[in-house]
């Protein structure tokens, strides 16, 4: 019988949804495509170029490619976590700190001192100047936290509205961990135990005249401060030293700026200059210092409503911010060694 007369008119070919392509699930006569994609990928390196990759990569190179392959398929598959504000841990972990960690390690080789002052576990505010043009300081921090501290704890960072309306940056800032700087998310936070970070000083403090390197910003009407007191968690300063340098701002195309609906357009000493080469960054020396915590359970509960008290907690961790800025600014001997 031919194919015509199987589908005679009126009588539809009805196709079940159930028998489509699964990424995840093996349909019954063999493997989903993400297992087909691992097992042509592991084919391929334990074949002809297992020998090359060991030359390459050296040693060892088969858990890694393991690990890899593993990890591709979790990702084809759907077969992985994000919690309501968008964190996707394992991405963080396995791909977004990955490609920042050169960056700290090798280009800024950041030095970072008192990460014994951040607690095992539990939440904490850490609250640190800003600078830089670009906020890599931010980014830095999130490195280091995470791979010097025993428990290898990860920041989730308070950031600006910019941040969550620009294409592609939005998608990764939430799965990086990073939230709109607003006091009911940094208040949710906290009080699930979790590392915040917050930068007070804001555009104000990243978009600053080279002139004014170092020199602290207002840290606002200290919200910030709030959320800590009412979820009773310690408040950590951090000082940061290195980023001043990296984009050395000595002018703004404040008109350009405002037609792009941006808080800035820098002018550097590289940029615009050298075009592309200009967004380089200078490879400084960095360190990152955590102070002692402010403690914020001694306050009563009401605390947070009190203006006076915020105010004079908020003044109390920029000082300490200012204070060690300058100290550490005395002690290093140079820029960029």
């Amino acid at each position: 019988m031919s194919a015509a007369a199987e589908n005679a008119p009126g009588e539809a070919k009805v196709i079940p949804i159930e028998s489509a392509p699964s990424w995840s699930e093996p349909p019954a006569d063999g493997p989903g495509l993400a297992d087909r994609v691992a097992e042509a990928v592991g084919g391929a390196l334990a074949g002809r170029l297992g020998a090359a990759a060991t030359r390459a990569f050296g040693k060892g190179w088969e858990d890694r490619a393991a690990d890899g392959l593993a990890f591709l398929r979790r990702r084809i598959s759907g077969d992985y976590e994000v919690d309501e504000f968008g964190f996707d841990r394992e991405l963080t972990e396995e791909v977004l700190l990955g490609l920042l960690r050169p960056l700290a390690k090798k280009y800024f080789r950041v030095e970072v001192r008192g990460i014994e002052n951040i607690p095992a576990e539990g939440g904490a505010l850490i609250v640190a100047n800003h600078s830089g043009t670009i906020p890599l300081d931010a980014l830095m921090t999130q490195v280091v936290i995470h791979d010097h501290h025993p428990r290898h704890r990860h920041l989730r960072m308070l950031a600006a509205d910019l941040v969550f309306v620009l294409p592609g940056v939005n998608e990764l800032a939430r799965k990086a961990g990073h939230t709109l700087a607003c006091n009911e998310d940094a208040q949710a936070l906290l009080e699930r135990g979790e590392l915040v970070g917050v930068w007070p000083e804001g555009f104000k403090g990243i978009g600053k005249p080279f002139a004014e390197r170092y020199k602290l910003q207002r840290f606002g009407r200290g919200g910030f401060v709030s959320s800590a007191l009412r979820a009773r968690v310690p408040i950590v300063p951090c000082s940061i030293v290195g980023a001043e340098e990296t984009y050395p701002m000595i002018g703004n195309f404040r008109t350009l700026a405002r037609l792009l609906g941006l808080p800035y357009v820098p002018i550097t000493p590289t940029f615009p200059w050298l075009g592309p080469l200009g967004a380089v960054p200078l490879p400084t020396k960095w360190i990152i210092e955590f102070g002692e915590p402010i403690a914020t359970d001694r306050h009563p509960a009401e605390a947070a409503d009190d203006p006076m008290l915020v105010f004079d907690l908020a003044d109390e961790v920029r000082e300490t911010i200012q204070h060690t800025l300058y100290q550490l600014l005395v002690q290093r001997r140079s820029v960029f060694f």
